[in-house]
């Protein structure tokens, strides 16, 4: 079912976030595996199972079981680097930034996929959670590896769209 069940479960009144999804992912100018890694990782950051279950679906064939694990762990990772980093930036004291994180990160440096493609994942995730500290690091690691500003920006729409698809799905369970 994929991505036509999410957009079937989504009410009249989100009908553009029903036609967006298909523009988003259907349609990126991304490559299949980024577009799909992005939704996939998003769809995890942003906590409803309907599109969790669907968007890993529909993921699963364009992407290899490697590409959807590594997927997976951006949203793993970046669950725990956005509180953490988002948290020191909030707090305002600039000593923080001094004190080392002492938490393990180990699959940013070896994601078994294209390293640019999970930071790709990583900074759509970042903007689900809204880590500005997050967003900033892994745009410039993206522009160093030649992500143009457009690649950039098409995982952030593919991030605002599942986020949310996942949000009006949430509300309408909620109001059921």
């Amino acid at each position: 079912m994929g991505l036509d069940a999410v957009k079937a479960a989504l009410p009249e009144y989100a009908k553009d976030i029903k036609l967006n999804l298909g523009s988003t992912i259907g349609t990126s100018t991304l490559k299949p595996e980024q577009a799909w890694g992005t939704a996939l990782a998003c769809a995890v950051a942003a906590r409803n199972a309907v599109v969790l279950r669907e968007v890993a679906e529909e993921a699963a064939a364009h992407l290899g079981p490697e590409t959807v694990e590594a997927a997976k762990g951006a949203a793993a990772i970046m669950a725990m680097n956005n509180v953490y980093y988002r948290a020191k930036h909030l707090i305002g004291d600039e000593q923080y930034q001094s004190i080392p994180a002492r938490l393990r990160m180990q699959i940013i440096a070896r994601p078994d996929v294209e390293k640019a493609d999970f930071e790709l994942w990583c900074l759509a995730v970042s903007a689900i959670t809204g880590c500005g500290v997050c967003l900033e690091s892994h745009e410039k690691t993206l522009r160093a590896a030649g992500f143009s500003r457009e690649q950039v920006h098409e995982g952030l729409r593919i991030a605002a769209v599942v986020h949310a698809a996942a949000v009006t799905l949430d509300a309408e369970a909620a109001l059921a």
